[in-house]
């Protein structure tokens, strides 16, 4: 029996974009296109209908922009997965999408086959991050990492808890599993690069996480980098 085709939801306010995103997406292997909205408020609102798995969100739009829309579908239905798809590579925007729990965050210029994988890859609990805006994620950490260190209070929009849990030290090979994630690798792709099995990928994943107190990829790669347990290649 062939698999269930992944259900997506295209959310963007040009529709262009919208009628464009359908026809490269329904050229893609395993891939349906449930419904197109036009803004945050109707997104929700189709989300509540069709239950997508993964919904492609542009960020500004009108009435809820897409932060605020990625906010309430990952609180409201946590099986469905948020792919930021949008133009703006700005620190703000960025942040406010990976903190609203978007699970992937793609700029407009990514080919046909990016947006796909980074579709398939939220499915599988993998996350896909722009390198362009990766670099500005490491940059900013870096930054409040260095005003830490001299006592300077960061600004409240990207202040994090300085009350953090002590964390357990990893091994060798869990080090070497961490950067691989960072660069927001799969299961597959790190277990191709380091010579392991896709299982035992797996099982390191899991247990960095725990060594993290990260409660998904997302927030352990943002983590290691902000910790200075990895960097961006």
């Amino acid at each position: 029996m062939a698999e269930k085709p992944i259900r997506v939801l295209i959310v963007d306010d040009q529709a262009i974009v919208r009628q464009g995103l359908s026809v490269i997406l329904r050229h893609q292997e395993g891939i349906e296109v449930v419904d197109a909205a036009t803004d945050g408020s109707e997104a929700v609102e189709r989300v509540a209908t069709l239950r997508p798995e993964v919904v492609l969100m542009d960020l500004k739009m009108p009435r809820v922009n897409g932060a605020q829309a990625t906010r309430q579908i990952v609180q409201e239905y946590p099986a469905v997965k948020v792919v930021v798809l949008t133009t703006y590579d700005t620190d703000e925007w960025v942040f406010d999408a990976l903190r609203a729990g978007a699970c992937g965050y793609l700029l407009k210029d990514s080919d046909g086959e990016e947006i796909a994988a980074a579709v398939r890859g939220a499915v599988a609990g993998e996350v896909r991050i722009d390198p362009a805006v990766a670099g500005k994620v490491l940059r900013e950490f870096n930054r409040l990492a260095a005003q830490s260190a001299a006592a300077v209070v960061s600004p409240p929009a990207l202040r994090r808890s300085e009350e953090k849990p002590l964390l357990e030290a990893l091994t060798e090979r869990e080090q070497a599993v961490l950067q691989e994630l960072a660069q927001g690798k799969s299961n597959r792709e790190i277990a191709d690069t380091l010579f392991l099995s896709e299982g035992t990928v797996k099982n390191y994943v899991s247990a960095i996480m725990g060594k993290l107190h990260a409660n998904d990829r997302t927030q352990a790669a943002i983590l290691a980098l902000r910790r200075g347990l990895a960097r961006l290649t």
